[in-house]
């Protein structure tokens, strides 16, 4: 059982350095002995009941805001998850921390709120609910302790997201070990980002389980705001999301490619350490703005940062500043135009092969493109956006993103391809139906025929587009089709995005097929574009080993767990080939270390008891 090859189906989705205008934080009074930064994922503003949203369920938020000072009309730098936080943890626009996806990294370089914290003497700690803010994208800096750790299914492969539940448990625990210290506390709650509960609940409106979802993550934060207990008069608390949600506004179902405000807007509150309670802001300011105002107030500044400290913004008011924002997953993903967005005032521009301008005071729904109509005002601000960010990436800013991660993004809704150059893109404008498309396959809420389907349909309408022939590959392979799924691989790989995972489902189906020479070719051609990839490595050495090759194996197996260690069917096959060498002590350790790290329930532990029965000395 645990033999079979490495294959593992995966949902893959189908989404799914600049000229800083430096501002000197203003110096107030340090008032904030603790910090408690909570951000909620996928979190539209107008879905809070202190955002004026009637059927809202957030009595944690609701209670924050009228305890302290909510901001009426903040806006994240994209719209997505990464990128977001990295501003929030930097202060600075994408351009500036350098994780303009999902699947990139923080620039190493940028400070942020932990790593300022922690050298004042804070005790630093995150605790975070979904893969796209594991360490390895660089959020981990200055934190003591990053609690990222997903659970493991039965095959040893880490889940993409966990409970808020277990999120607050954490934050809760570590509070209860730190409350004598000054403390800055991150958690951060997932339960809003798609999909919305269970397959069983598909049939129930997508807005009321979102509302279910909302209501979940307020609770958890609650319970880790209520664990503060004396320590709440004096911790400075900020609670925010990442990003919205779009739901088919602007022809955008989920968030990612579009920049309008649907997606942009989200709620900010600020309370404890002196806020002003009840305050309402309707002055615009930006998630960039969260790092300076908390290391302000934590007394620990300066901060170099892009954004500004909002406290004469709670006390009073805040200066007339243009905002940017971005979302390059159009290029990096689709092969698209990136879109860049800057708010000035009552304009805001988003600079695409078809630019767009908006009088916001008008039109805040974004309904009505003024650009013909104020050619002056659109040529400023297209010149400005051009300053802070240029259309393209250069290749140095886009880390190697392995075929494990990039696999654990698409399971989210997000692809985190290669593409980086913007010349002659197309406008995401004029994709929105396949856009739509794209985030309903994403979305998780297909399944089967009609997910086939689906995918097929986009193939009609982009038949480039490598992704979506790795799904259908891996949809047919599902359905036993191994044979129709060879050409849907083979068409990913020849596509201008080189794909790791129709390299392996392509030696998959290979090595159904017993053709083993041919499976190990690809797996060697896989190895040659990512060879620190556990899942290549060790599936390569899972072929050998098993068609009796194991001292080619033995090396390849011994890699895939130094960089894995919980990969658990590499485990088992490493023992197998120790055994079949004759390397008993060796085979009886790896088979040992494999029980100890299998679930108490897992279905492999008697074949494992057994394997160990045998080889025991």
């Amino acid at each position: 059982m645990l033999r079979l090859f490495l294959i593992l189906p995966l949902s893959f989705a189908l989404a799914a350095g600049c000229s800083r205008d430096r501002t000197a934080p203003t110096r107030g009074p340090a008032s904030a002995r603790n910090v408690l930064l909570i951000t909620i994922d996928t979190l539209r503003a107008d879905r809070v009941g202190a955002y004026g949203y009637a059927a809202a369920r957030t009595p944690t938020l609701d209670g924050l805001a009228r305890a302290g000072t909510r901001f009426d009309a903040a806006y994240a730098t994209a719209p997505i998850t990464l990128t977001s936080h990295a501003s929030v943890m930097t202060g600075r626009y994408p351009p500036g921390h350098g994780a303009r996806h999902n699947g990139m990294r923080v620039d190493p370089a940028a400070p942020t709120i932990a790593d300022t914290l922690a050298r004042h003497g804070f005790a630093t700690a995150a605790f975070v609910a979904a893969f796209p803010l594991d360490r390895r994208f660089g959020l981990v800096k200055g934190f003591q302790t990053y609690g990222d750790h997903m659970p493991r299914g039965d095959d040893g492969r880490p889940a993409n997201e966990r409970p808020g539940r277990a999120v607050a448990d954490d934050a809760i625990a570590w509070l209860q070990q730190h409350r004598q210290e000054r403390f800055f506390l991150w958690v951060h709650f997932f339960e809003p980002h798609a999909p919305y509960g269970g397959a069983f609940e598909r049939t129930r409106p997508i807005g009321a389980r979102y509302d279910e979802e909302i209501a979940e993550a307020d609770r958890q934060a609650g319970r880790v705001v209520d664990a503060l207990g004396d320590a709440r008069g004096t911790t400075l608390i900020v609670a925010a999301a990442d990003h919205g949600e779009a739901f088919g506004e602007h022809g955008e179902i989920s968030h990612s490619v579009f920049t309008y405000d649907i997606t942009l807007r989200v709620p900010l509150i600020v309370a404890g350490a002196g806020a002003t309670a009840g305050r309402v802001v309707s002055d615009a300011v930006s998630l960039v703005d969260v790092a300076p105002t908390i290391v302000a107030r934590a007394g620990a500044g300066p901060f170099d940062a892009d954004g500004i400290d909002l406290w004469p913004a709670l006390t009073g008011s805040g200066p007339a500043r243009a905002l940017y924002a971005e979302s390059f997953a159009p290029l990096l993903d689709f092969g698209w135009s990136p879109l860049r967005t800057l708010r000035e005032g009552r304009w805001k521009y988003i600079a695409s092969p078809k630019p767009e301008l908006y009088d916001l005071e008008r039109d805040p729904g974004e309904m009505d493109n003024v650009i013909a109509t104020a050619p002056a005002q659109a040529s400023e601000l297209a010149r400005r956006v051009e300053a802070m960010s240029p259309a393209a990436l250069a290749p140095s800013n886009i880390a190697a993103i392995d075929r494990d991660t990039r696999a654990r993004l698409q399971a989210l809704g997000y692809t985190s391809g290669r593409a980086t150059s913007a010349r002659d893109r197309p406008d995401p404008k004029d994709r929105k139906a396949l856009a739509a498309r794209l985030a309903e396959v994403a979305s998780g809420e297909l399944q089967g025929a009609t997910l086939e389907r689906a995918l097929r349909d986009i193939l009609r309408q982009d038949p480039n587009n490598p992704q979506a022939h790795v799904r259908l590959g891996y949809v047919l392979v599902a359905q036993g089709k191994c044979r129709e799924a060879v050409p849907e691989f083979e068409a990913a790989i020849a596509e201008h995005l080189p794909s790791v995972d129709a390299h392996l489902g392509l030696a998959g189906c290979a090595a159904a097929a017993r053709q083993t020479d041919a499976a190990v070719r690809t797996l060697r051609a896989a190895a040659a574009i990512e060879p620190d990839n556990p899942v290549v490595v060790a599936n390569l050495g899972i072929l050998l080993s098993d068609t009796g090759r194991p001292a080619d194996a033995l090396p390849l197996l011994e890699r895939a767990m130094s960089l894995d260690p919980d990969l658990h069917q590499a485990r088992f096959s490493l023992a197998i080939a120790f055994a079949r060498l004759g390397r008993r002590a060796e085979a009886t350790r790896e088979a040992e270390e494999l029980l100890r790290r299998l679930p108490a329930d897992a279905p492999q532990r008697p074949e494992v008891a057994r394997l160990l029965a045998a080889v025991r000395p």
